[in-house]
């Protein structure tokens, strides 16, 4: 079963690792030219910290099929980044997007709560013509060390939808060097899911960092609306896609790791 009808439930173990969501719109020059010092001064009493960055945009090709096919550099997007004191919530703009993400994520309450402010100060100071494309995204890292799970096997934890060949009876877990899955599938007129699933290890970028050893489950929901999108209505095509992701996730998991997480 890919999506369950199992109630929405809060985890006091809950995987999530990393919680964004994304607002797309038609390009705002002005965002990319001119400090954003009206949008600060309305939210930097919840993310003090500033810091502007350059993006490198790769380069287009023209004149493909011509005698004379040219390269064109693209001008860097400025990408401006506002973080809380604790470092744990950030919002991101460009003259694209904004957007609003998280290593914190107690629950859907508190994450909407943080973007309220954000969301209608942007609106309120640059009036997008719409939005282009809403998205959600949730990167799951699901451990067996810590939810005390270490002789389960995934199969036991996972629906067999996202586990390819370590579904079949006659698979060994330890056998199975890669066993990723990815989906595309739609949820509704206007709103479609990417997924990926499978197990990996996690790696620290630095060389000197110690590494994780422990085979994680990874599952990274990345959730979106399309179409022109008004900004009144907005915020509930955030609460349409959060409601698309309730049901995935529930969908692939079992009950004996919903046990585990601990339902409140």
């Amino acid at each position: 079963m890919l999506f369950s009808k199992h109630p929405r439930t809060v985890y006091a173990n809950a995987p999530a690792h990393e919680v964004i969501c994304q607002f797309r719109f038609p390009t705002i020059l002005s965002i990319n030219d001119t400090e954003p010092a009206a949008f600060q001064d309305a939210i930097r009493e919840d993310f003090p910290q500033f810091i502007r960055r350059e993006d490198v945009v790769p380069p287009q090709m023209a004149g493909m099929g011509g005698p004379n096919p040219q390269i064109k550099q693209q001008k860097p997007v400025t990408n401006y980044h506002f973080v809380s004191a604790d470092n744990l919530w950030k919002i991101n703009l460009t003259q694209n997007f904004i957007a609003l993400s998280t290593l914190r994520y107690t629950g859907w309450e508190e994450f909407a709560s943080e973007l309220d402010k954000p969301l209608a100060e942007f609106i309120r100071i640059y009036k997008p013509a719409y939005f282009e494309r809403v998205g959600l995204r949730y990167v799951n890292i699901i451990s067996r060390e810590k939810l005390s799970l270490r002789d389960s096997a995934w199969k036991e934890l996972i629906a067999p939808a996202y586990l390819g060949a370590m579904a079949e009876e006659d698979v060994r877990e330890e056998d199975v060097l890669n066993s990723a899955v990815d989906i595309q599938c739609k949820l509704d007129s206007s709103c479609a899911a990417k997924v990926h699933a499978g197990p990996g290890r996690l790696r620290q970028n630095r060389p000197d960092a110690p590494q994780d050893t422990e085979v994680k489950f990874i599952l990274d929901m990345d959730l979106s609306m399309g179409g022109q999108v008004s900004c009144n209505l907005s915020a509930g095509g955030l609460e349409t896609l959060h409601a698309h992701a309730t049901k995935l996730f529930e969908g692939a998991i079992t009950d004996a790791l919903r046990t585990a997480m601990q339902p409140e």
